[in-house]
Protein backbone atom coordinates (compact mmCIF):
# COMPACT_ATOMS: atom_id res chain seq x y z
CA UNK A 1 0.00 0.00 0.00
CA UNK A 2 1.35 3.28 -0.56
CA UNK A 3 1.82 6.34 1.73
CA UNK A 4 -0.25 8.65 1.34
CA UNK A 5 1.78 12.16 1.67
CA UNK A 6 0.31 15.29 3.30
CA UNK A 7 0.29 18.30 0.75
CA UNK A 8 0.60 21.88 2.99
CA UNK A 9 -0.68 24.53 1.44
CA UNK A 10 1.52 27.04 -0.37
CA UNK A 11 2.42 29.83 1.32
CA UNK A 12 4.13 32.92 1.00
CA UNK A 13 5.77 36.07 3.26
CA UNK A 14 4.06 39.43 3.18
CA UNK A 15 6.48 42.30 2.48
CA UNK A 16 4.83 44.46 5.18
CA UNK A 17 5.46 46.21 8.62
CA UNK A 18 4.07 42.94 10.37
CA UNK A 19 6.03 40.25 8.63
CA UNK A 20 2.98 38.69 7.85
CA UNK A 21 2.46 35.11 6.09
CA UNK A 22 0.03 34.82 3.10
CA UNK A 23 -1.82 31.60 2.25
CA UNK A 24 -5.24 30.33 0.32
CA UNK A 25 -8.09 29.10 2.35
CA UNK A 26 -10.40 27.34 0.34
CA UNK A 27 -8.77 29.45 -2.37
CA UNK A 28 -9.34 32.53 -1.19
CA UNK A 29 -5.96 34.79 -0.12
CA UNK A 30 -5.54 35.62 2.96
CA UNK A 31 -2.77 36.89 5.82
CA UNK A 32 -1.78 35.74 9.13
CA UNK A 33 -0.52 38.66 10.97
CA UNK A 34 2.01 38.33 13.74
CA UNK A 35 -0.73 40.89 15.71
CA UNK A 36 -2.97 37.54 15.56
CA UNK A 37 -5.33 39.09 13.11
CA UNK A 38 -6.43 37.80 9.91
CA UNK A 39 -6.33 39.94 7.36
CA UNK A 40 -8.50 39.68 4.25
CA UNK A 41 -7.04 42.36 1.38
CA UNK A 42 -9.75 42.09 -0.81
CA UNK A 43 -12.81 42.39 1.23
CA UNK A 44 -10.44 44.89 3.53
CA UNK A 45 -11.74 42.62 6.40
CA UNK A 46 -10.13 42.56 10.13
CA UNK A 47 -10.80 38.81 11.66
CA UNK A 48 -10.02 38.29 15.20
CA UNK A 49 -11.03 35.77 17.97
CA UNK A 50 -11.32 35.19 21.39
CA UNK A 51 -10.78 38.83 22.82
CA UNK A 52 -11.92 37.47 26.48
CA UNK A 53 -12.51 41.67 27.49
CA UNK A 54 -12.66 41.32 31.26
CA UNK A 55 -11.29 38.45 32.12
CA UNK A 56 -8.61 40.09 34.38
CA UNK A 57 -11.82 41.74 36.35
CA UNK A 58 -13.70 38.21 35.99
CA UNK A 59 -10.80 36.68 37.81
CA UNK A 60 -10.83 39.22 40.69
CA UNK A 61 -14.21 39.13 41.38
CA UNK A 62 -13.54 35.09 42.35
CA UNK A 63 -10.41 35.99 44.43
CA UNK A 64 -7.77 35.89 41.77
CA UNK A 65 -6.38 38.78 41.71
CA UNK A 66 -4.92 39.95 38.20
CA UNK A 67 -3.35 43.01 37.05
CA UNK A 68 -6.26 44.47 35.98
CA UNK A 69 -5.14 46.03 32.17
CA UNK A 70 -6.44 43.10 29.98
CA UNK A 71 -8.52 44.96 28.23
CA UNK A 72 -6.73 47.79 28.16
CA UNK A 73 -3.88 45.91 26.12
CA UNK A 74 -5.84 43.90 23.82
CA UNK A 75 -7.82 47.00 22.53
CA UNK A 76 -4.56 48.57 21.93
CA UNK A 77 -3.36 46.22 20.01
CA UNK A 78 -6.59 45.50 18.07
CA UNK A 79 -6.76 49.37 17.55
CA UNK A 80 -3.40 49.23 16.39
CA UNK A 81 -4.49 46.80 13.63
CA UNK A 82 -7.09 48.63 12.38
CA UNK A 83 -5.09 52.03 12.31
CA UNK A 84 -3.02 50.19 9.93
CA UNK A 85 -5.22 48.77 7.89
CA UNK A 86 -7.97 50.55 7.76
CA UNK A 87 -10.76 47.52 7.23
CA UNK A 88 -14.31 48.38 6.07
CA UNK A 89 -15.34 45.22 8.00
CA UNK A 90 -14.15 44.46 11.24
CA UNK A 91 -15.41 40.86 12.33
CA UNK A 92 -14.89 39.85 16.53
CA UNK A 93 -14.78 36.11 16.11
CA UNK A 94 -16.94 35.12 19.15
CA UNK A 95 -15.53 34.92 23.25
CA UNK A 96 -14.88 38.47 22.66
CA UNK A 97 -15.92 39.22 26.31
CA UNK A 98 -14.64 36.50 28.86
CA UNK A 99 -18.89 36.26 30.64
CA UNK A 100 -22.03 37.11 30.43
CA UNK A 101 -21.35 40.35 33.02
CA UNK A 102 -18.36 41.83 31.67
CA UNK A 103 -19.77 44.15 29.41
CA UNK A 104 -21.14 45.57 32.52
CA UNK A 105 -17.45 45.94 34.11
CA UNK A 106 -16.33 47.79 31.31
CA UNK A 107 -14.53 51.26 31.81
CA UNK A 108 -16.53 53.71 30.10
CA UNK A 109 -13.06 54.80 28.09
CA UNK A 110 -12.74 51.15 27.26
CA UNK A 111 -16.57 51.10 25.76
CA UNK A 112 -16.05 54.02 23.99
CA UNK A 113 -13.09 52.84 22.47
CA UNK A 114 -15.29 49.57 21.29
CA UNK A 115 -17.95 52.57 19.86
CA UNK A 116 -15.55 54.00 17.71
CA UNK A 117 -14.17 50.87 16.33
CA UNK A 118 -17.56 50.50 14.69
CA UNK A 119 -17.54 54.19 13.09
CA UNK A 120 -17.41 53.86 9.28
CA UNK A 121 -17.08 50.12 8.83
CA UNK A 122 -19.15 47.44 9.82
CA UNK A 123 -18.44 45.47 13.26
CA UNK A 124 -19.72 42.33 13.20
CA UNK A 125 -19.73 40.57 16.62
CA UNK A 126 -19.89 36.62 15.90
CA UNK A 127 -21.23 35.09 19.32
CA UNK A 128 -19.21 32.62 21.46
CA UNK A 129 -19.46 30.25 24.53
CA UNK A 130 -18.56 32.42 26.92
CA UNK A 131 -20.63 35.50 25.42
CA UNK A 132 -23.88 33.82 24.03
CA UNK A 133 -26.24 36.95 24.71
CA UNK A 134 -23.92 39.43 22.45
CA UNK A 135 -23.34 42.65 23.32
CA UNK A 136 -26.07 45.14 25.00
CA UNK A 137 -25.34 48.32 24.79
CA UNK A 138 -22.29 48.39 22.03
CA UNK A 139 -23.39 49.23 18.55
CA UNK A 140 -22.50 46.49 15.77
CA UNK A 141 -24.73 43.51 14.46
CA UNK A 142 -24.47 40.38 15.91
CA UNK A 143 -24.48 36.83 14.22
CA UNK A 144 -24.06 33.32 14.97
CA UNK A 145 -21.71 32.82 11.89
CA UNK A 146 -21.68 34.71 8.51
CA UNK A 147 -20.28 33.60 5.22
CA UNK A 148 -18.28 36.13 3.47
CA UNK A 149 -15.88 35.72 0.20
CA UNK A 150 -16.81 31.48 0.09
CA UNK A 151 -15.68 31.52 3.99
CA UNK A 152 -17.48 30.65 6.38
CA UNK A 153 -17.17 33.07 9.80
CA UNK A 154 -17.88 30.92 13.27
CA UNK A 155 -16.49 30.64 16.56
CA UNK A 156 -16.11 27.04 17.59
CA UNK A 157 -14.51 24.92 14.43
CA UNK A 158 -17.48 22.00 13.39
CA UNK A 159 -16.26 18.44 12.99
CA UNK A 160 -15.90 16.79 9.97
CA UNK A 161 -15.37 18.36 6.36
CA UNK A 162 -15.55 22.03 6.86
CA UNK A 163 -14.39 23.87 3.95
CA UNK A 164 -13.73 27.60 4.09
CA UNK A 165 -14.03 27.66 7.81
CA UNK A 166 -12.91 29.79 9.72
CA UNK A 167 -12.97 29.73 13.55
CA UNK A 168 -11.30 30.88 16.56
CA UNK A 169 -12.56 28.87 20.38
CA UNK A 170 -9.68 26.02 20.57
CA UNK A 171 -6.51 29.10 21.16
CA UNK A 172 -4.03 26.96 19.20
CA UNK A 173 -0.20 27.70 20.21
CA UNK A 174 2.43 25.70 18.94
CA UNK A 175 5.42 24.33 20.55
CA UNK A 176 8.68 23.97 18.54
CA UNK A 177 11.68 22.23 18.21
CA UNK A 178 14.20 25.09 17.60
CA UNK A 179 18.28 24.99 18.07
CA UNK A 180 18.85 26.57 21.40
CA UNK A 181 15.68 24.81 22.76
CA UNK A 182 11.74 24.71 22.71
CA UNK A 183 9.44 27.58 22.29
CA UNK A 184 5.82 27.87 22.60
CA UNK A 185 4.04 30.65 20.75
CA UNK A 186 0.49 31.17 19.62
CA UNK A 187 -0.10 30.31 16.37
CA UNK A 188 -2.66 29.23 13.44
CA UNK A 189 -3.62 26.40 12.61
CA UNK A 190 -4.44 25.83 8.29
CA UNK A 191 -4.71 22.47 6.32
CA UNK A 192 -5.61 25.64 3.29
CA UNK A 193 -9.15 24.13 3.18
CA UNK A 194 -10.03 25.48 6.73
CA UNK A 195 -8.32 27.66 9.80
CA UNK A 196 -8.14 28.34 13.06
CA UNK A 197 -7.16 31.57 14.68
CA UNK A 198 -5.25 32.16 17.63
CA UNK A 199 -6.67 33.98 20.70
CA UNK A 200 -5.98 37.95 20.49
CA UNK A 201 -7.00 38.65 23.95
CA UNK A 202 -4.17 39.60 26.34
CA UNK A 203 -4.86 36.83 29.11
CA UNK A 204 -6.36 34.15 26.93
CA UNK A 205 -3.71 31.68 26.58
CA UNK A 206 -3.04 28.85 23.94
CA UNK A 207 -3.93 24.95 23.99
CA UNK A 208 -1.10 23.07 22.10
CA UNK A 209 -2.18 21.97 18.39
CA UNK A 210 -0.82 18.39 19.40
CA UNK A 211 -3.97 18.08 22.16
CA UNK A 212 -6.67 15.91 21.37
CA UNK A 213 -9.48 18.82 20.82
CA UNK A 214 -7.87 19.33 17.62
CA UNK A 215 -8.16 15.66 16.58
CA UNK A 216 -10.18 15.29 13.64
CA UNK A 217 -10.60 18.69 12.22
CA UNK A 218 -7.69 18.56 9.52
CA UNK A 219 -7.91 16.07 6.84
CA UNK A 220 -4.47 15.72 6.67
CA UNK A 221 -1.09 17.08 8.71
CA UNK A 222 -1.86 21.31 8.83
CA UNK A 223 0.59 23.65 9.26
CA UNK A 224 1.30 26.47 11.89
CA UNK A 225 1.77 29.74 11.47
CA UNK A 226 3.54 30.67 14.49
CA UNK A 227 3.60 34.31 15.72
CA UNK A 228 7.11 35.91 16.89
CA UNK A 229 8.53 39.19 16.95
CA UNK A 230 7.74 40.65 13.89
CA UNK A 231 7.22 37.86 11.88
CA UNK A 232 4.75 34.82 11.33
CA UNK A 233 6.55 31.40 10.69
CA UNK A 234 5.41 28.36 9.01
CA UNK A 235 6.35 25.26 10.86
CA UNK A 236 5.45 22.22 9.42
CA UNK A 237 3.72 19.63 11.68
CA UNK A 238 6.45 17.36 12.52
CA UNK A 239 8.45 20.00 13.72
CA UNK A 240 5.84 20.73 16.35
CA UNK A 241 5.84 18.64 19.65
CA UNK A 242 2.99 18.64 22.73
CA UNK A 243 3.37 19.69 26.00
Amino acid sequence: MNAVIPVLPRYSFFANDCGGLRLDVCGRPVVMRCSGALWLAAERTLVVADLHLEKGSSYAAHGQMLPPYDTRETLRRLEAEVDALAPAVVILLGDTFHDRRSEDRLASDDADRLRLLATGRRLIWVIGNHDADGPQALPGEVADELTLAGLTFRHEPQAGGQPGEVAGHLHPAARVKAPRGIVRRRCFITDGERIILPAFGAYAGGLNVRNVAFAGIFAGHPLAGVLGPGRVRAIGWRQLVGD
